[in-house]
């Protein structure tokens, strides 16, 4: 009996020792919310503008041909990729992200999308053939990748690696993750794909 009750008892631990870590490797959840494609990218440094705007149809009589419009987090988004210090009449700035890592390709894919999660979720490791840049909303981002770990908290905007680098996403903080993040990739490529961190 005192060997049954203890095998119940270890059984147990490890059964909760497994949700732990299932819970902790949990997906960080991606969504596609605007994309393009344009034949070429504006000249000189590139930089990510972020701005808020009242509504979706005044957000699109402001976007230029670098320009998409989202929405998230209860708000309207125009992300506009171009020189920094860039204006659009009717919207507030929320921030500005760059220089963004420049890719060649004979088409170019410009997309945003949400990643949202609990603490502990995380992406795969993976690469992209082009630049991306995050702007936290709420919660800290993690980016892994060889070079090191960047942490970008709410309210922070910071520029990824360039094309092909490895990396792996996480919500780090103590409460939930909530990012936009913003790529210029090569539009004839896999968007995503598996890839391995190098110590």
């Amino acid at each position: 009996m005192k060997w049954r009750l203890s095998h119940r008892v270890v059984l147990g631990m490890a059964l909760c020792l497994l949700a732990a870590g299932a819970t902790a490797q949990q997906a960080l959840k991606i969504k596609p919310l605007a994309e393009k494609q344009v034949a070429e990218l504006p000249t000189g440094a590139l930089f990510w503008r972020i701005e808020n705007v009242d509504s979706v149809a005044q957000a699109e009589a402001e976007a230029g041909p670098w320009s998409l419009v989202a929405e998230a987090a209860g708000k309207v988004w125009l992300f506009t990729l171009g020189p920094s210090g860039g204006t659009s009449r009717n919207a507030t700035k929320a921030a500005e992200v760059g220089p963004i890592a420049r890719v060649g390709a004979a088409r170019y894919l410009l997309r945003i999308n949400e990643a949202s999660g609990a603490p502990g979720s995380m992406t795969a490791v993976h690469s992209h053939p082009g630049s991306e840049a995050f702007f936290v909303l709420t919660g800290e981002q993690s980016i892994r990748s060889s070079s090191g770990v960047m942490k970008v908290k709410a309210g922070q905007a910071e520029a990824g690696q360039g094309a092909e680098g490895a990396m792996q996403v996480s919500s780090s903080g103590a409460t939930d993750l909530h990012a936009l993040v913003m790529f210029v990739v090569d539009a004839n490529k896999p968007f995503s794909s598996p890839a391995a961190l190098q110590d």
